[in-house]
């Protein structure tokens, strides 16, 4: 099978499985890896071997600057703190974990090894902690901290990464000499990101179309990624910070938004979907570089780092999570005592992905001529199995755990939700009670504008009566909901309208379109309304 099909296949598969996931409720990533390995472990099944430049280039940047775009820079700010001691020190940390536990418990791994492994897989991934934490319903600083940990820690990991080849390349590490190189890289990053979100945002103003405006959201992070790697600086700080950046920029009309985050769905989607496939699809090509008498005595070292990995985790977060609040009477004036169930749940979602099985793929095959990298094959399959035990073990469990912990969906979102609603109603009834908007508006026009939105504040405030659980508010026979009902009878009515016109008096296919767009906008509406009341 040429690599083209095989792609459209694998496209077909992921999409079927991850429908399956969406039924089961279960997190797809983990169902599209199970479902790869199973598939490249099949006699005559696909064999795949990913490669480095693919997954860093390919896959990386989009999946990061959407990951990125969609983090409120609010949350991030206020969790800087816990982001930070998790982003880097929790990734050091495991990274110097790891390399003890492989340097005196791995055969022949000298410490330049044991160190690179520790920086393969101490990072977690975005993509998996925000594919599988998402509608778990954790409280918005919670998810904050999950996600901004994984976007930033790519950077500290690579950094490791890139000292610990050199090492093993070199046989020399000089401490002061890799920090001064951490900080570098990563404010340098942080510079680039800056630079080519000032840049796209002039951009983005001197567009007026929609497609090229949604083209240019996709341009976005290969610009910031491949101007970082050209200066040799952090290429993840970069795609991270020119995300949040212009995630907080009104960069686009409404027709280039509703556009792109419609295109940018699906491509994220379809990107998830592969790269988890693809992992578990690359399970055969590990195998081959083991040597068969050796196969099991690697797996067990895959299950014991696993174990490492995560236990650096709870060994670093539990005291991580209190100390500053023991050591700063700021702190512990300013941010409340976590709960335990809250910690605990930060704890666990350490997933690892497809960061760190591309930085193990990057390995070089060998130093020099003639002398191999040393135990390349072996710290690629440890790897796989890391990935492989925190992406399906802790993943499957996340849920059971968050639920055993007793913690619930907070109804504080919806309550916010509410309450800006009702502040737009009355905000616009304040601005129809003007003189100035009466001169100009005919009176009916004026009092079915107040008398639609006084339904809607009537609504809004008995909404917000039953969120405070004063009373039960039944909704289903309310006005506004009768009013929702003909609005969809109507619709419906209209779409039937324009069948028949495209049937009998042949109009344009221009026309139609663009009136079916617009009744699709007012259900979409009508829907999200639906979901509130």
């Amino acid at each position: 099978m040429h690599n083209l099909e095989l792609l459209i296949a694998l496209l077909a598969v992921a999409t079927a499985v991850a429908e399956l996931a969406e039924r089961s409720r279960l997190p797809y990533p983990i169902l599209l890896m199970l479902v790869g390995t199973g598939l490249g472990l099949l006699p005559g099944g696909p064999r795949v071997e990913l490669a480095p430049d693919l997954v860093f280039l390919l896959f990386l940047p989009p999946l990061l600057y959407a990951a990125a775009g969609s983090t409120s820079w609010p949350d991030f700010k206020a969790a800087r703190r816990p982001i930070g001691l998790l982003a880097l020190g929790c990734v050091l940390f495991t990274t110097g974990l790891v390399a003890g536990v492989a340097h005196y418990l791995l055969p022949g791994f000298g410490w330049p090894a044991a160190f690179l492994l520790g920086a393969i897989v101490s990072p977690p991934d975005a993509v998996a902690a925000a594919a599988i934490t998402q509608g778990l319903g954790l409280p918005r600083r919670v998810t904050a901290i999950i996600e901004g940990e994984s976007l930033v820690n790519d950077a500290t990991g690579l950094i490791a990464y890139r000292c610990a080849v050199a090492a093993v390349a070199t046989g020399h590490f000089v401490l002061w000499q890799a920090s001064l190189q951490l900080v570098w890289a990563a404010a340098a990053g942080v510079g680039v990101g800056l630079a080519v979100g000032w840049l796209v945002l002039h951009v983005h103003r001197l567009t007026s179309s929609p497609v090229v405006g949604t083209s240019l959201t996709f341009l976005t992070p290969y610009l910031a990624y491949l101007a970082a790697e050209e200066l040799h600086v952090s290429a993840v700080l970069a795609v991270v910070t020119v995300g949040l950046f212009l995630g907080r920029q009104v960069t686009l009309g409404p027709q280039a938004r509703l556009r792109s985050e419609a295109v940018w769905g699906a491509t994220v989607f379809m990107l998830n979907c592969l790269v988890f496939m693809l992992m578990g699809l690359e399970l055969p090509a590990l195998l081959h570089g083991i040597a068969p008498s050796l196969l099991w005595a690697v797996l067990g070292y895959g299950l014991l780092i696993s174990l490492a990995v995560v236990v650096a985790r709870l060994l670093w977060w539990y005291p991580s999570a209190y100390a500053p609040r023991w050591l700063s009477a700021d702190i512990q004036a300013a941010e409340p005592v976590p709960p335990l169930a809250l910690v605990s749940v930060v704890a666990w979602t350490g997933m690892r992905g497809v960061l760190s099985l591309a930085a193990a793929l990057a390995l070089p095959l060998s130093l020099a001529p003639g002398r191999p990298f040393p135990h390349r094959d072996v710290i690629l399959l440890i790897t796989f199995v890391v990935i492989f035990c925190t992406l399906v073990v802790q993943g499957l469990s996340l849920g059971p755990l968050i639920r055993w912990l007793g913690i619930r969906p907070n109804p504080q979102a919806g309550r916010e939700e509410v309450h800006v609603r009702t502040q737009l109603a009355l905000r616009i009834l304040a601005y129809l009670d003007r003189p100035a908007t009466a001169n100009w508006v005919p009176a009916e026009v004026l009092q079915r504008m107040k008398a639609s939105y006084g339904l809607r504040l009537g609504l809004l405030r008995s909404w917000t009566t039953a969120l405070k659980g004063r009373h039960a508010y039944d909704l289903r026979e309310k006005p506004f909901t009768k009013s929702q009902l003909l609005q969809e009878e109507l619709i419906r009515f209209e779409r039937g309208v324009l069948q028949e016109l495209q049937q009998k008096e042949r109009t344009s296919e221009e026309v139609l379109r663009k009136l079916g767009n617009e009744l699709d906008l007012e259900e979409v509406r009508l829907e999200l309304d639906k979901g509130l009341f």
